[in-house]
């Protein structure tokens, strides 16, 4: 395969040098050496970009996807995608219910958005720290923890 300049990579993945620099520090893509003062990659290093593009897309972090990677991405841990699946669809759910309301909201026919029940109800909930709760024990129970609201109750009860 051929050999990208690091200035060509960027050009071809539109991943900005100083982010190529900042991957592989971390360890996701790798250099062959330097020509002059630019670094060297293998052109396969435009598919392990659009995989961590990918990955950032779907809500991984540069730490899951460089696990992904530590065995030069022969297997991917499939709890972890399922555990990705499952947040992306929590998000999406509570996206839909903001699209749902501000829908609601921007057609209603109350007089002001104050007199909507609806509005009061989200307004509410927002007041109330439910959806900040509701994302908390979302995330606690996607890495296997005991979502707070139920530690609490558990050392109430003790």
């Amino acid at each position: 395969m051929p050999c990208l300049d690091i200035a060509q990579v960027a050009r071809a993945s539109g991943v900005p040098a100083s982010t190529l620099r900042f991957y592989e520090e971390k360890g996701l893509i790798a250099s062959l050496g330097r020509r002059g003062l630019r670094r060297l990659f293998d052109a396969c290093v435009l598919e392990r970009l659009a995989l961590i593009a990918l990955g950032r897309a779907a809500g991984f972090s540069l730490e899951e996807i460089g696990r992904v990677f530590a065995d030069g991405g022969q297997t991917i841990d499939r709890r972890l995608l399922l555990a990705k699946a499952d947040e992306l669809d929590r998000r999406i759910q509570r996206l839909s219910a903001m699209r749902d309301g501000l829908r609601h909201a921007a057609h209603c026919r109350a007089p002001s958005h104050p007199q909507c029940p609806t509005f009061q109800r989200i307004v509410r909930a927002a007041g109330s720290g439910a959806f900040e709760r509701r994302q908390a024990d979302a995330d606690a129970a996607a890495h296997g923890a005991v979502p707070p609201r139920k530690r609490r109750a558990r050392k109430r009860a003790a």
